[in-house]
């Protein structure tokens, strides 16, 4: 995959630099109005982010606010003129799981006593230099706080505040940073405007008048919460993004697409059937590959990369006149299948993969050992034939929504496919899924589970969410929330050095990940991990040290939809953590009956505690799949819910499959 990026980019990325001008600064606002640049953070526009100076009320949406964005505050595609701030505007608010972005020249994290990674309880003492408070219940937010390890000057680098778990659907939250000290321990001031912002009430033609006017609710909250305004450098809220605003769109298209389906199973034409023999494959007996029907939402015939949904007139997704798309398929039926009906699944590849993935070592043997069949699609949207899209949204900004839209309509593709594998009048009705003797190969009344892996898992936790099919999901080597991932990954640097021609300033590049997450979540875990778990079963694996899925990111979603931890996690003294994975619910004894997750070791190091990839070691990120004791126990939990011991009370150790 890296090479295809490479030689796909390379082109781009000359044409960039020979043909395109310095993107320009933005300028500086000269006067505080909303949705302009925010006066209490001069020194660049859209911070501190995310932030409700850039929303205005609506009394029609789920959080009572409308994010507002200008033209002229977000970054400015590499060609053309600004960025339509559309696709931005129709939330209600901020990601769940969005970095808090600020930049604090001269910061020192240590000498301040921010909470770092390794120490998250620290953020919820009392004196905490960094406060996030629910404004309605006063609850303290556990978070870390990190300085953009990417940064190339040093007035240019970001101040990033994590939350630990997820902030909560539709809740406002008020962020306060007090304390602040440089490496000498010398105090922070506030600057000029915040420090009148925050002080005696200014006159109406004031030009900060009206940012003191929106930000006193949120200073009066932080003084009942025993918080000076003396002792702030900088404050400021935010509203988190309503359950409605973050899957609404998927919703509509999934309603709208199973009503038209009603009763009947999906359309499905099977253009393929290779029987195997035992000597060519001793695992899988046959592979079809066909095309299932799906309703189309985008907006080109046949829903081709690049597309983006079609929109009615109050911006509801909507079919273009009969559009359809065309959603091929994979499936591998284990040679078990032609004695005892095995059980239908649906299988998520990785980065930027296909549907021919469900044809690997480890899935064929989790197929042949414990008699599932796996069946894949391409997860558009972010796909092998997608990659040419996903480096022109990586230049161009305006383009980045047909990512997460193209993916979404991926989701509904998968959801016809599961469908179809357990419908009575489904797939299990087409000879390709009967043995010699007509007796069915699947059954149906199994029901529908999910297995994915790496992007498949990232993805895989939103399908789990949307779907009536699926009640369990395993998730390996997964975690969510990719501006969180994309930095601390090993497959991000050839993104980032398409992203550093777009937007070299690495200040602004912390603004633009926060900005695609927004658009993000609606295609991937994050915008649905608050409610996961509501009515449906998640299996975590994660591969510790994990080159391309950073840890960090994984234990944000168990603490997010409450998955328990299967202890002993790791040996002792293995975690560089004060308190290893901190805020995560033990499981108990096994086995245990719910969501839970259960880490892999292959003896890799520790990763950084920086917002960077790891290097050292074999990246064990294929490791636990390829193990028969993992396989073992995805295989009870999808058919039972039930977490077993497959590792003698002792912590999980994998084998390095890559060395």
């Amino acid at each position: 995959m890296t090479r295809l990026l490479a030689a796909m980019a390379a082109p781009l990325l000359l044409v960039t630099l020979l043909g395109v001008p310095p993107l320009a600064a933005h300028a500086a606002a000269t006067a505080a109005s909303p949705g302009g640049c925010d006066p209490i953070a001069p020194a660049e526009c859209l911070l501190p982010f995310p932030n409700d100076w850039y929303t205005r009320a609506d009394s029609t949406s789920g959080t009572g606010r409308r994010v507002a964005f200008g033209r002229d505050v977000l970054p400015r595609p590499i060609l053309g003129g600004p960025a339509d701030p559309a696709p931005w505007n129709r939330a209600d608010g901020f990601s769940p799981g969005s970095a808090l972005i600020a930049q604090v020249p001269g910061i020192d994290l240590a000498e301040t006593g921010a909470a770092p990674v390794t120490d998250i309880g620290r953020s919820l003492r009392a004196d905490a230099p960094i406060v996030i408070l629910d404004a309605k219940t006063g609850e303290r937010w556990p978070h870390w706080a990190e300085l953009d390890a990417n940064a190339t000057q040093a007035d240019r680098k970001a101040l990033l505040i994590r939350p630990a778990r997820n902030f909560l659907d539709g809740h406002r939250y008020i962020v306060a940073l007090r304390g602040l000290k440089d490496s000498a321990g010398r105090p922070i001031p506030p600057s000029g405007s915040f420090a009148k912002v925050a002080g005696p009430d200014l006159l109406a033609n004031d030009p900060l008048y009206e940012r003191q006017r929106q930000l006193k609710p949120a200073l009066s909250r932080l003084a009942e919460a025993g918080i000076d305004r003396g002792s702030l450098t900088l404050a400021w809220d935010f509203t988190v993004a309503s359950t409605r605003s973050l899957t609404g769109d998927m919703h509509a298209i999934r309603d709208d697409a199973f009503r038209r389906l009603g009763e009947r199973a999906p359309g499905v034409l099977v253009t393929k059937v290779t029987d195997l023999t035992p000597e060519t494959d001793p695992r899988i007996a046959r592979e079809v590959e066909g095309v299932i029907a799906v309703p189309s939402y985008l907006d080109t015939p046949g829903g081709l990369p690049g597309s983006r949904f079609h929109r009615d007139a109050t911006g509801k997704p909507s079919r273009l006149l009969a559009n359809i798309q065309g959603a091929a398929f994979r499936c591998e039926i284990p040679r078990r299948a032609f004695t005892e009906p095995s059980s239908p699944a649906l299988y998520g590849h990785g980065l930027l993969g296909s549907r021919n993935e469900v044809g690997g070592g480890n899935v064929k043997a989790m197929a042949a050992e414990h008699n599932f069949t796996f069946c894949a699609t391409d997860w558009i949207g972010m796909s092998q034939e997608d990659v040419p899209n996903v480096i022109s949204a990586l230049l161009d900004p305006d383009r980045f929504a047909t990512i997460p839209e193209r993916t979404q309509q991926g989701m509904l593709n998968a959801l016809f496919l599961g469908r179809s594998l357990v419908h009575a009048k489904g797939l299990v009705t087409h000879k390709a899924f009967r043995g010699p003797d007509g007796r069915p190969l699947i059954d149906p009344g199994h029901g529908l589970v999910f297995d994915g892996n790496s992007q498949g898992g990232i993805l895989g936790g939103a399908l789990v969410a949307v779907s009536d099919d699926i009640e369990r999901g395993v998730l390996g080597v997964t975690a969510m929330n990719y501006s969180l991932l994309l930095n601390r990954s090993s497959d991000f640097p050839m993104y980032g050095r398409i992203l550093d021609v777009s937007q070299p300033d690495k200040l602004r590049q912390q603004i633009l990940l926060g900005l695609f997450q927004m658009l993000w979540d609606r295609g991937e875990t994050n915008g649905y991990a608050n409610h996961l778990t509501d009515g449906h079963q998640v299996l975590m694996h994660i591969a510790y040290g994990d080159h391309q899925v950073a840890n960090v990111a994984s234990d944000v979603q168990a603490r997010t939809i409450g998955a328990r931890l299967v202890e002993p996690a790791l040996a002792p003294g293995r975690s560089p953590d004060r308190v290893p994975y901190w805020g995560i619910a033990s499981a108990g004894r096994l086995p245990y009956a719910g969501s839970a997750m259960v880490v892999w070791d292959s003896g890799t190091p520790s990763p950084p505690t920086t917002n960077t990839p790891p290097t050292e070691g074999e990246d064990p990120h294929s490791d636990p799949r390829n193990m028969p004791n993992a396989r073992q126990q995805k295989a009870v939990f999808l058919r039972t819910g039930q977490v077993i011991d497959v590792c003698e009370g002792a912590p999980c150790k994998a084998n390095p499959s890559r060395r």
